[in-house]
């Protein structure tokens, strides 16, 4: 069994695949994982949409006719600026935080920064490394400066792990491109790998790359990755996908390639040149031009009008002494009496073009930037070893530095999947669907308010996928039927194009409900809510699209039989109510969407006259707002003379609107502190006990009580020894996979089990404070003891359903403050507070909590924070 010890010696590994161990032995994955699965594709931040077709959270259904949208924020293209190079590109893009792969997030909490990474090299730069191998330096934690490096060998690992265990999914060509990476030297191998974690679309000047701690001769290097490599002839058919016409050209590999591009060879436009230089660089030449411009784009309008009216003058001002020595023969043509044959557009006139890229050029010096075919396709090896298309440079080092770490995990046994694809096909396609998505999300999500063409587009991208989906959805069908043990599917699923599909098929719905289409869009719900296998956590927001669609619309768009308005509006009402039934009663329905569908019960019941006695009862459940408390406190007001947000609201006293404010803990010393810390003081003084745990009480409970069916084995979720959860953990296919241990460790809680199920989850890894995802060994045992004897067993099971069925989303959103209290006789019961300051608004996410709270009986309070005396800081 791959487990790991409370002492953690030096790992010992004989080749890349050895953490497919199970008590030092490899074990043989079961032939009833061989296909694909899939891998969830994160959707792009959005603002709230009514009904949005794509939301993950329970929306108050609505009975008006159309979706409404609201303009997104526009999404960057992805970059990881280099921590030791100037960035060019600063005053055009923003950093974006990067989500984490599924593996990193069940990797340990660990330092990733430049500061964690420089630590584990700098400490091995004196040391003698007897071996010098990938392997060697990986077991015995060493590196050496200008020799190794924790990015390169986290790369290789990668790539030889994937072309060990999944060579089967590459063509000869692109196993020769594997071979010609191999024979590169250690400096041009560092300088492709933290150019591949970069805005690898970009061009990079060699003269500001600035790894002279690792590459002592960067040109060289660079010419390393400019030369040029023959390809073999791939046998592989070229592969058309639905919703794209032909593979892009970039990924394709031709008769040869280079690894990086050369700027001289490639830049041939004035908008290609000008991207490289930042807008006083591009003033400074334009100075020069006697032309101007306030950004950019004017600058080159102005470019090429001064081309037009000076076609025959050269750059006499040009000095040979202002160029590299690589572009000196280039600038050396730029005469005023000379000009090249591709310097003469038809009709006689001069390509001033040309003579500003060359001059930018010249102040540039030499430029690089990976080769896109090579780029994809190592792209490609991270999408199979990462099992995500999410990766960075930090999951690209997480996972050695997760290794080296003195940490306990828990005892699993490790099985990583060699048969995630079942061929090379299987792959291309779900990366095409990857791709599609990406259009799609693009079309909606990235560029403000949706069109009608851009609505026709997805529309048009939905019906190319349908016919697609609807094979694939049949075959994992049959797998799931006669193939797959219970439960090994659902993560393998992850990683078939049909996964993709189906959202893109559940993003279709939009256009079609835009257009009035109701009739094709309930259709596709109804095939959408038979399919069991894709995307079970949205199938709530398909019951309550399908019970809208039937309440109001189908009346009139389907057969009437005879029958009168009214009677046919009656006969669809019956079916919407039945429809909410069974969306309640479907397991896999998700305990957020629960509370919507029951009010439309309620709702459709009274309008259909049901019967007091037939009428659904669901005073269990039934919500009343939270109480709203109001917490008198002294708030410092910080002196913001220079704010912009002070000018534009003209008020010296509010404060700015989602920012912290300082308040003085009048209680506990007269300090100051948070609002969260003066509203918990206010609380003890009235007898409660409590944390400002925003959720880490909810999430350590959790990790406790479900420690044993977290780490139950399943196949293909355990893919490393250093885990902290298994892989779905974070993706819908935790709860189906396990949907019967779940049900009866509920069950166990419902009647009063939590005490022995903490106590023994404690004694079993406290003493070692083993890596268990959301546990924070800081809470003391006693606390969380108290806490669990205050919480009822069922409201206590209905918060642990909601961390089950949706990890990844409800991490967030818990209100701010946890308190409980017990009298003398022992009986007890907990709070949640969410605190408000007069700048905060409550969140959907933290709305949805607090339904669910106050849903299975729980006691929730908003606390207001009121400042009765402000005082300047």
């Amino acid at each position: 069994m791959a487990i790991s010890s409370g002492k953690q010696t030096v790992l010992q590994m004989q080749k890349p695949s050895s953490h497919n161990q199970m008590i030092g032995r490899r074990i043989p994955h079961p032939p009833s994982t061989n296909f694909d699965s899939d891998f969830e594709t994160p959707s792009a931040k959005r603002l709230k949409r009514h009904e949005s077709p794509d939301s993950s959270l329970s929306r108050n259904a609505s009975d008006e006719e159309d979706i409404r949208a609201v303009s997104p924020p526009r999404q960057r293209p992805r970059e990881i600026p280099d921590s030791e190079a100037e960035t060019d590109e600063d005053e055009e893009f923003s950093l974006l935080p990067a989500r984490k792969t599924e593996l990193e997030s069940a990797l340990p909490p660990i330092k990733t920064d430049k500061e964690a990474i420089a630590e584990y090299e700098a400490t091995r730069a004196a040391e003698e490394v007897t071996s010098t191998d990938l392997h060697g330096r990986l077991g015995q934690r060493k590196w050496v400066q200008g020799k190794s490096s924790i990015y390169v060998d986290a790369f290789n690992l990668a790539l030889e792990t994937v072309l060990e265990d999944e060579g089967h999914l590459f063509d000869e060509a692109e196993t020769a491109v594997f071979e010609q990476w191999r024979n590169l030297s250690y400096e041009a191998q560092y300088l492709y790998v933290r150019l591949f974690l970069r805005k690898t679309a970009a061009w990079h000047r060699i003269s500001r790359l600035g790894y002279y701690g690792d590459i002592a001769d960067i040109p060289t290097a660079a010419a390393d990755l400019f030369e040029n490599h023959a390809l073999p002839k791939s046998s592989a058919v070229l592969q058309v996908n639905p919703g794209e016409l032909e593979p892009p050209a970039d990924t394709l590999l031709a008769g040869s390639f280079t690894f990086a591009d050369r700027s001289t060879d490639h830049i041939n436009t004035l908008e290609e040149a000008s991207s490289l230089l930042k807008l006083d660089e591009l003033k400074a030449i334009a100075k020069d031009a006697k032309v101007q411009g306030k950004n950019k784009k004017e600058l080159l309008q102005a470019f090429r009008r001064t081309s037009q009216r000076q076609s025959g003058i050269g750059w006499g001002g040009l000095k040979r002494s202002e160029t590299e020595e690589s572009v000196k023969s280039d600038v050396a043509s730029i005469d005023q009496d000379e000009t090249s044959e591709s310097d003469v557009r038809p009709g006689g006139a001069i390509n001033r073009d040309s003579h500003f890229v060359r001059k930018i050029l010249a102040d540039t010096g030499p430029c690089i930037r990976l080769s896109a075919a090579p780029l994809k396709l190592f792209e490609r090896v991270h999408l199979v070893f990462y099992r995500s298309t999410e990766w960075s440079e930090k999951s690209l080092t997480t996972i050695i530095l997760a290794r080296i770490s003195r940490r306990i995990f828990p005892e699993y046994i490790v099985s990583r999947s060699t048969n995630i694809f079942e061929s090379r096909s299987a792959l291309l396609e779900f990366e095409a669907s990857i791709r599609t998505q990406f259009r799609v999300d693009s079309i909606l999500e990235m560029n403000g308010t949706v069109t009608k063409d851009g609505l026709e587009k997805v529309k048009h991208i939905f019906e190319e996928v349908y016919p697609r989906w609807k094979v694939i959805v049949a075959e994992e069908q049959l797998k799931e039927d006669r193939v797959y043990e219970t439960g090994e599917g659902a993560y393998l699923r992850r990683f078939s194009p049909a996964w993709v599909y189906t959202r893109i098929i559940h993003k279709g719905l939009y256009p079609l409900s835009r257009f009035k289409e109701h009739k094709r869009e309930h259709s596709l719900l109804v095939e959408l809510l038979a399919q069991h296998l894709f995307h079970a956590a949205r199938r709530g927001a398909w019951y309550q699209r399908k019970a809208l669609l039937e309440e109001h619309y189908m009346w009139a768009l389907e057969p009437r039989y005879g029958r009168s308005d009214e009677v046919q509006k009656k006969h669809w009402k019956r079916i919407a109510l039945l429809t909410c039934e069974e969306g309640l009663q479907d397991k896999e329905c998700h305990l957020i969407y629960h509370y919507d569908l029951q009010k439309r019960v309620v709702k459709l019941e009274k309008a259909l006259k049901v019967p007091k006695r037939q009428q659904h009862d669901f005073g269990h459940v039934t919500l009343v707002k939270p109480f709203d408390r109001y917490v008198e406190g002294i708030r410092i007001e910080r002196d913001r003379s220079l704010s912009r947000n002070r000018n534009r609201r003209g008020s010296d006293t509010a404060p700015r609107r989602g920012g912290k404010t300082i308040w003085v803990d009048e209680r506990e010393g007269g300090g100051e502190c948070s609002v969260e810390a003066m509203c918990l003081s206010w609380y003890r003084d009235q007898g409660w006990k409590g944390y400002h745990s925003e959720g880490g009480i909810v999430r350590t409970l959790f990790g406790h009580l479900f420690s044993d069916i977290l780490f139950t084995y399943l196949p293909n979720v355990f893919q490393t020894p250093y885990q902290t959860s298994p892989l779905d953990l974070h993706t819908d296919a935790f709860f189906p996979a396990r949907h019967s241990l779940i049900a009866h460790r509920l069950a166990a809680l419902a009647n009063g089990a939590a005490p022995s199920l903490l106590l023994a989850s404690h004694a079993l890894h406290a003493e070692r404070r083993t890596c268990i995802v959301g546990i924070d060994w800081a809470y003391p045992l006693a606390d969380l003891q108290a806490i669990v004897r205050c919480f009822g067993g069922e409201a206590l099971g209905a918060v642990c359903m909601v961390m089950a069925q949706e990890y990844a989303q409800r991490g967030g959103g818990v209100p701010d403050l946890f308190l409980w209290r017990e009298d003398a006789r022992g009986a007890g019961e907990v709070c949640f507070a969410e605190v408000k300051s007069e700048n905060d608004r409550l969140s959907d996410t933290q709305r949805l909590w607090i339904n669910v709270l106050m849903g299975a009986g729980v006691r929730v309070e908003l606390c207001n924070a009121v400042a009765r005396e402000v005082r300047r800081g």
